[in-house]
């Protein structure tokens, strides 16, 4: 498939975004349960949202990149019943409300105590997360089977194409919490964060070699017979059928080399796992926050590459009939 960056951009702040509120919901949820100490006056959740919803606002942005008529984009969530691509068009603008609620609570200074019994008292914003987060997980949902609902596409229509784009999401943010953190001085935080960071990122390395493990293995169900509709064991093609490019051939292929692909899919194997990790294990005990913000933005410009990768090693059945130019 030809990978449009506009998509890419997409998919891959909107991770981020989710994982990042996930990070923020699951270290209040341990200071509110008294694992971890209380953040202070550091607006930790307000500002972490705040950036959640900055980068949500991006990859939303970039999407109507990918639009032909932009002004028609409200009539995507027409088909919710059957479109996944109608259900993550209500998902995103949902766990968007729900972020910029979470937020305000706590910038503004809004938060209560809604519910208390015995010693456990829990308070508005907790609920509200609570809400985020269904939220969160329905549209990591939504835009993964966007594509693992594809059956004649092999390399995406797998269950391992759901758990990745969740797994590189929280990875993702949750490296972006710990910097974060690192920043706001919240010394414990910072290992409690640091410590999930590495371990997602370790857990989407296995399942991503997995998938890659996978699609390298694929028995094709399509054929050049099948292409061409001509049972016959020996089938040379020689042209593709016409003078020039089409739409097919333009949107259906990345029209780059096998070394090409090569060389990003190791720059993505090196920039997502290995020198985050390291980063982040040198530098979250310190709380060196240079360090921590660069693991982020190594591992995000890793993240564009095995998105770009992704969406380019997806072998659309009509290559088979357009193979020679």
């Amino acid at each position: 498939m030809h990978p449009a960056f506009s998509v890419i951009f997409l998919t891959t702040l909107i991770g981020a975004a989710q994982g990042l509120f996930l990070a923020l919901f699951s270290t209040q949820v341990y200071s509110e349960f008294d694992l971890l100490p209380a953040v202070g006056d550091s607006n930790f959740y307000g500002i972490g949202a705040a950036i959640s919803l900055a980068l949500l606002i991006a990859g939303l942005v970039s999407s109507f990149f990918h639009l032909g008529h932009p002004e028609r984009a409200w009539r995507s969530a027409a088909r919710w019943k059957t479109s996944w691509l109608s259900r993550e068009v209500i998902a995103l603008p949902t766990m968007m409300a729900a972020v910029f609620a979470y937020g305000l609570v706590h910038l503004m200074g809004l938060d209560s105590t809604a519910f208390t019994h015995g010693e456990i008292t829990l308070s508005t914003s907790l609920f509200i997360g609570v809400f985020g987060v269904v939220a969160t997980f329905a549209l990591f949902l939504c835009t993964a089977m966007i594509y693992a609902c594809i059956k004649f596409l092999q390399e995406w229509s797998s269950p391992l194409t759901v758990i990745n784009y969740f797994l590189f999401g929280t990875a993702s943010g949750f490296t972006l919490a710990t910097a974060l953190a690192s920043y706001l001085g919240l010394k414990e935080q910072t290992l409690f964060l640091g410590g999930w960071a590495i371990a997602l990122t370790v857990l989407v390395f296995i399942t991503r070699s997995a998938s890659l493990y996978r699609n390298s293995r694929i028995k094709y169900k399509s054929s050049i017979q099948s292409a061409i509709g001509i049972r016959h064991n020996k089938i040379e093609q020689k042209a593709q059928g016409a003078m020039g490019g089409s739409f097919n051939t333009r949107e259906y292929f990345h029209g780059k080399t096998a070394m090409f692909l090569k060389s990003v899919k190791f720059i993505f194997m090196i920039l997502v796992f290995p020198i985050p990790v390291l980063l982040l294990s040198s530098a979250i005990s310190t709380g060196n926050t240079e360090v921590l913000a660069a693991a982020f933005i190594i591992q995000y410009v890793g993240l564009l590459a095995e998105r770009w990768f992704f969406f380019a090693q997806a072998n659309h059945p009509q290559n088979i009939y357009y193979q020679t130019v």
